[in-house]
């Protein structure tokens, strides 16, 4: 949703490449920053993509952030999308697709641009307010769950849902998935969307506000403070179904069951589907149906990052996710899953490695080690 406006709408051109696209080729409008009265706004203007982010917007929110981080007017920052669809359903995939096709490594200052902005959001001196209405995916969980206020409604569905085009969560998704114990960790292995309820037990949100009152909740921060605007309209959220009974910081027992040993490395990728597959619960005979569609390598790394991240800071976590994002760039399975989810749309992706059991320790663990010279333009990532 894109709420209405008390003041006229100012842009900030992005001022490098996204990947694939020349910067004089990115519109302005893609991103738009408000103030209103003392709240600088953030809206992210692609609705028939659902907001999905190239590097100029990146670029763009980067800089304005760092603007009104000085900006003795703005008090907190509020981060929404336009349309009604989500706030943002994550990276320009097809963007990546045509980088991968073309040879070329555009994509790599992508992601060097999305997680320093990503890293700026968690650092961010002032108070930043994410509304996470609607599509809240990859990329827009990034741009959103580091903040310090972050608002779901009933309509929202979150993931990670990497794994389906043969990528990694990242954007600190390990990181905030590998703090949120075994039902992040099988958030991260499936993919799986989940709903205001889930999005709160995961840690990716801290309050539920109904979509209806998202209006007058912004209004109210024109105004207020974002800890008095949250109390004022946070009410009770739905259930978490990943959650057990009774347990707010539990996992529901299938979870724990199945899971078991995952961020010890007592479990490997194999095992968790073995036991899955097994469970009496039929959520878990669900989720193992889910996870055997995934990319066999993807899960296997995603399970070792969420493992690496559950302990040490959000900036090691991007580091290393940086060098993940470049492995996964050169493999084949992120080419052939986006061809299959979304240029093709067939649906039917043909993986390298026929299922978990062929994905080697020491393949999973080339995705973590540091770049050979000339691997990647620019190194490492430094934030």
């Amino acid at each position: 949703m894109e709420p209405s406006s008390t003041s006229a709408p100012s842009t900030l051109s992005a001022s490098a490449a996204t990947a694939g696209q020349s910067a004089a080729e990115v519109k302005p409008a893609e991103v738009t920053f408000e103030q209103r009265g003392h709240a600088g706004v953030v809206i992210l203007n692609r609705p028939r993509a659902v907001n999905a982010l190239n590097q100029g917007m990146v670029e763009a929110v980067d800089a304005q952030l760092r603007a009104w981080a000085v900006d003795p007017s703005i008090e907190h920052v509020v981060i929404t999308g336009a349309g009604e669809r989500g706030l943002c359903a994550g990276g320009d995939v097809v963007a990546m697709y045509r980088d991968i096709v073309a040879g070329e490594r555009a994509s790599h200052d992508f992601f060097r641009a999305e997680f320093r902005m990503n890293s700026l959001i968690f650092g961010y001196p002032k108070p930043v307010i994410a509304v996470q209405d609607g599509l809240v995916l990859g990329g827009g969980v990034g741009i959103s769950a580091h903040a310090s206020h972050r608002v779901v409604t009933e309509n929202t569905r979150m993931g990670m849902p990497e794994v389906t085009i043969g990528y990694v969560p990242d954007v600190g998704g390990t990181w905030l998935l590998g703090h949120a114990g075994v039902a992040g960790v099988h958030a991260a292995m499936t993919g799986d969307h989940v709903g205001a309820g889930d999005a709160i037990h995961l840690g990716l949100s801290d309050a539920f506000v109904p979509a209806a009152n998202l209006p007058e909740f912004l209004t109210f921060l024109e105004t207020d403070t974002a800890d008095d605007a949250v109390a004022r309209f946070a009410g009770m959220a739905p259930e978490a179904v990943l959650a057990a009974a009774g347990d707010a910081d539990g996992a529901a027992p299938w979870i724990e069951d199945c899971y078991a040993g995952a961020l010890s490395g007592d479990a490997s990728a194999a095992v968790i589907l073995s036991r899955l597959e097994t469970h009496p619960d039929p959520q878990a005979r669900e989720a193992a149906a889910t996870l055997k569609t995934k990319s066999p390598r993807s899960v296997a790394v995603a399970l070792e990052a969420v493992r690496r991240h559950c302990s040490g800071t959000l900036e090691e976590a991007l580091r290393e996710e940086f060098r993940v994002a470049v492995r996964c760039l050169d493999s084949p399975d992120m080419r052939e899953g986006i061809r299959a989810q979304v240029i093709d749309k067939d649906r039917t992706p043909r993986w390298e490695h026929p299922g978990l059991t062929e994905v080697s320790p020491e393949l999973v663990a080339s995705y973590f080690a540091p770049f050979a010279p000339g691997e990647t333009d620019g190194g490492d990532l430094v934030l």
